[in-house]
């Protein structure tokens, strides 16, 4: 199949055809006819499968047929949970959008609102936010939504996991009753569940894999290791295995620091990206870690949530996620558009109820390899863990960035 027979417009398919792209995903297949055709979408599809592309096309196409000669209110809102993500799906609507009149802008937290400001003044079509920066502009009145037409909800479960339903229910009251509403997420929830049914209307189903499902691509290892042997381990990996690109997962900001610094000072040239990082930092280590200045980017979940990175060989969990579903989405990072991944796992004698989770999500076992020289110690004593969960939404799940279920401050710099 190609993508003019989804029945995109002639500047939609030369835009595509610019970037290389020949053959639409799974999920393109099924989402741009639909979405052209108006009705409401509710799809599951992770980072990886070409989602975005899959509403940012009939997107475009759905405004550029009324052809508007000057942008007045914001005609489309694509809602997203952080700021890579937000600047990607910008990215994507400039890039297929290149060939129509239409304007579109990014707004985030962690950056100066300005700029922002200055752009929101002169009129877009199309805006990409974060939920917290949104309502600051929108209270100090430069965000009009009341013609909106098309409201976009990518990665709805990651802003719920992340706190933000107070603030997506605020941003609701605000848009006319009539418009088209997308909403797409990694997985079906129950939460998720719940937001569509007061929000979407006759929706469409869209699942194009498996829940849960792993690529069969990604080689999945956990190599046992002590807890405090992990670093050096992960160094003996990189500088053994000749690793150029490797995204590394470790639970806490602390952890991703303490880590870059462990590889660094083997040779290894490393950054962190998490939340308390600025902007300009983040944005600079992604930057690298795409054109390969650097070896090794240390996130976090939150953090890495939602970055996309082509042929991105290996993955590694230096700490396994308290959240089973969690690993999902971390090695979902590779194995990417039939490519070949590696997942790796260092896994400390504290973390053996966390991997039994997993594999209970994942339904098998994932395969074991000792390195020689790093043999768990047999006598050590597991450290106290937090429950994992192979329900990702369970009641029992930690909640990073949320206060009494409360959405995060508004005041504060980290949130997105």
């Amino acid at each position: 199949m190609s993508f003019s027979s989804l029945g995109l417009s002639e500047p939609l398919l030369r835009a595509i055809d610019k970037q290389g792209y020949k053959t639409p995903s799974p999920v393109q297949v099924e989402a741009i006819p639909i979405i052209l055709s108006g009705r409401d979408v509710l799809a599951a599809a992770q980072t990886g499968t070409g989602k975005t592309a899959g509403f940012t096309l009939p997107l475009l196409q759905l405004l550029d047929e009324t052809k508007p000669v000057e942008p007045g209110p914001i005609r489309a809102l694509i809602l997203t949970p952080t700021r890579e993500l937000a600047a990607q799906i910008g990215d994507s609507v400039t890039t297929y959008g290149r060939f129509l009149s239409l304007r579109s802008t990014v707004v985030y937290g962690g950056v100066g609102i300005g700029p922002q400001k200055k752009t929101l003044r002169k009129g877009v079509h199309i805006l990409t936010a974060t939920p917290g920066r949104l309502l600051d502009l929108q209270n100090q009145g430069f965000v009009d939504l009341s013609k909106l037409e098309i409201l976009v909800l990518d990665e709805a479960d990651r802003m719920l996991d992340m706190g933000f339903i107070h603030d997506i229910r605020r941003i609701l009251k605000l848009l006319p009753k009539k418009r088209q509403n997308l909403l797409f997420s990694a997985t079906f929830s129950t939460e998720i569940r719940q937001l569509s049914k007061g929000l979407l209307n006759e929706a469409a189903r869209i699942e194009v894999a498996p829940r849960n499902a792993t690529a069969e691509n990604i080689h999945q290892v956990v190599h046992p290791v002590d807890k405090s042997r992990k670093p050096k381990l992960l160094c003996r990996l990189i500088h053994d295995g000749n690793w150029e690109q490797v995204l590394v997962f470790t639970r806490t900001k602390h952890g991703a620091n303490k880590l870059t610094r462990v590889l660094e000072k083997d040779g290894i040239s490393a950054a962190a990206i998490h939340s308390n990082k600025s902007q300009g930092a983040r944005t600079r280590a992604l930057a690298d870690f795409k054109q390969r200045k650097i070896v090794a980017l240390v996130a976090t979940d939150i953090a890495a949530r939602g970055l996309d990175i082509e042929q991105l060989p290996q993955v590694v969990n230096f700490d396994l996620p308290n959240v089973a579903e969690d690993y999902v989405h971390r090695i979902g990072r590779t194995g990417r558009a039939g490519l070949e991944g590696q997942a790796v796992s260092l896994v400390s004698i504290d973390e053996h109820k966390s991997l039994a989770g997993i594999e209970r999500l994942l339904r098998k076992s994932l395969s074991s390899k000792m390195i020689e020289g790093f043999e768990p110690d047999p006598n050590v004593v597991p450290e106290p863990e937090a429950k994992p969960s192979y329900n990702a939404r369970s009641k029992k799940r930690p909640q990073a960035n949320r206060s009494n279920n409360r959405r995060p401050s508004r005041n504060t710099a980290k949130r997105a």
